[in-house]
């Protein structure tokens, strides 16, 4: 392909994705196949001679899409949001053209700083305490890792590194492995899974805390776990709260925890992944106090902020913490600019050593939307989640399971585990919408989210009258 091509097959591309999502409620929202669809229509081998470009976009509809989860599509209402506009796709092109890898400020200054100033941008929209800004003179800032997992990841290995080194600065008899064998961290029992597979990872001891009613860790709990741990002679070292947890968008009591963390010197980590986005209205805001406590925080802006994935926007208090517990200088990355302190080099911030131009993305939608453009978004979806809480309050079958704060909503049948089941089976089997479970207070629960940039107040109430339908359908079956 030339560049003549290219110009052309770019303009037809660009057609063929504002199609695609134009057109995006026209098709099922989930798939309807078998595991192992793909293989028996496609070649075993890649082809010798080149295909045509027409070929492959033949393909793209007869292989591709058959087995496509429509997750922009406004009948998707599973898990959580992946956020997506056109600023941020465009900014994607770009992205990929320029092409840079930047794990330092040398291997493509642009790409290092622009995503400085980004993360302080959006810190100030989220009125980050001012530790967390990295400015030109801030000890803090902050990063973007892939996702919320990666982000949980260094925060748990950084606060490994940094409690060892503070028990072998008071007993340097001790050995590094002895030390990491007490080591104990804690998160809520509704933390979503990665959490505890960051311990996995960090080979370290994790606790899970019970909650309360509204499925939050507090303080009182937190306390009486690490005092048994501590009396047990385990080191109580790092702290993940949830602030809009995945089974029902509960939210850790930070304010208390926050304190305690710090008077036990333990790491006070706060994934935020999906609630993170609506703190920049300032309505939503006060769901964040206590933020002034922790040494990390991360948010995704790929899943509410239109920003498409990838794009987890993580701060630390310290980035010597952070730093510290990561730094390699062989000579082949070493540049002369490095130790002016003027620059970041953010291969010491992450797992991978490669990073993508991915701040494009962040400078793209936060300028062609604008603060209040983006706070818009929110609300609109929040509004949304009303709306269709409101439907399933006002229908005696049904009830309400969790507090609805932002745009998740948590429903069930009133009855047994086994004929909600039976309900979300009907759902999924049907492909007008795209809804998933989850457990609480050992109850089977249908999670509604508001997902999709494109959906309205009509996509709501269709998808009402259909869960009512099935319902009914269902109920009629039930034996008297």
């Amino acid at each position: 392909m030339d560049t003549a091509e290219f110009r052309r097959r770019g303009k037809e591309m660009v057609d063929y994705v504002a199609d695609y999502l134009e057109n995006i409620e026209q098709r099922p929202v989930y798939p309807d196949l078998e595991p192992g669809y793909l293989r028996s229509l496609i070649p075993t081998e890649a082809p010798l001679e080149p295909e045509s470009y027409e070929e492959i976009m033949y393909d793209v509809e007869r292989v591709i899409m058959p087995g496509v989860t429509h997750w922009h599509s406004p009948n998707f209402f599973a898990y959580f949001p992946a956020a997506s506009s056109y600023p941020a796709m465009l900014a994607d092109m770009l992205c990929t053209a320029i092409g840079s890898i930047g794990f330092s400020w040398a291997a493509s200054p642009a790409c290092t700083e622009l995503e400085t100033v980004m993360l302080d941008w959006l810190g100030k929209m989220l009125h980050l305490p001012e530790s967390f800004i990295a400015g030109t003179d801030g000890h803090g800032g902050g990063v973007i890792q892939g996702t919320a997992s990666e982000a949980t990841l260094m925060s748990l290995l950084a606060a490994r590194c940094k409690a060892i080194r503070r028990v072998l600065e008071t007993d340097a008899t001790t050995s590094e492995s002895e030390i990491l064998s007490k080591l104990v961290a804690y998160t809520s029992e509704q933390a979503h899974s990665s959490v505890e597979r960051a311990a996995l990872i960090g080979a370290v001891m994790m606790r899970k805390v019970p909650t309360d009613e509204r499925y939050s860790v507090r303080e009182e709990t937190l306390r009486k776990i690490v005092e048994e741990d501590k009396a047990a002679g385990l080191i109580p070292f790092y702290f993940c709260a949830t602030l809009g947890t995945t089974p029902s968008c509960a939210f850790d009591r930070i304010t208390e925890l926050g304190p305690f963390c710090n008077k036990e010197n333990m790491w006070m980590h706060i994934d935020a992944a999906y609630a993170g986005s609506a703190f920049i209205c300032p309505e939503f805001r006060p769901l964040l106090n206590g933020v002034e406590y922790a040494d990390s925080f991360n948010f995704n802006p790929h899943k509410w902020l239109l920003v498409n994935f990838d794009c987890s926007a993580m701060w630390v208090k310290k980035r010597a913490d952070i730093i510290g517990a990561f730094k390699m200088e062989p000579l082949y990355l070493k540049h002369e600019n490095q130790e002016s302190g003027l620059v970041t080099d953010y291969r010491h911030w992450q797992i991978p050593l490669g990073r993508r131009f991915r701040s494009l993305k962040m400078w793209f939608v936060f300028r062609m939307y604008g603060l209040k453009g983006m706070q818009a978004h929110i609300r609109k979806q929040v509004a949304l989640a009303k709306e269709f809480e409101s439907l399933v309050r006002a229908d005696k079958r049904f009830e309400i399971c969790a507090e609805v704060v932002l745009g998740l909503v948590c429903f069930r049948l009133k009855g047994s585990n086994e004929m909600n089941q039976s309900l979300l089976k009907r759902i999924t089997k049907s492909r007008e919408i795209h809804l998933v479970p989850c457990q609480l207070s050992g109850r089977f629960v249908l999670r509604f989210a508001i997902c999709a940039r494109s959906t309205e107040s009509r996509h709501i109430q269709q998808a009402w009258r259909h869960i009512t339908q099935l319902a009914f359908e269902l109920l009629q079956e039930q034996p008297h």
